[in-house]
């Protein structure tokens, strides 16, 4: 029963991965398309599954879209998606 558990716990965090970048490449921030910002989304990705603040996520998240494309998006709106993704992260983790 432990794995058929583990398992299970796997395949809801991998769902929720999947609708994280599903979420940050629909967001779209420069305009660019959703297909623009593979690497972002498994960044911030990474991010989401090591930080449980959403003023930290939020912060990580403006970085990385900081070092990509040399812009700096508004802290309140990279707060508001890490919100978002938190959510997202702590309804998979049940």
């Amino acid at each position: 029963m432990k794995h058929y558990n583990e398992a299970v716990i796997m395949m809801k965090e991998s769902q929720a991965a999947a609708q994280i970048i599903h979420i940050i490449k629909e967001w779209d921030p420069f305009q660019a398309g959703p297909d623009f910002y593979e690497t972002e989304a498994a960044e911030i990705v990474q991010a989401v599954y090591t930080e449980n603040d959403a003023e930290r996520l939020g912060e990580a998240i403006q970085s990385v879209f900081e070092v990509s494309f040399d812009q700096t998006l508004p802290l309140a709106k990279c707060k508001q998606l890490a919100e978002r993704l938190l959510a997202i992260k702590d309804s998979s983790s049940c």
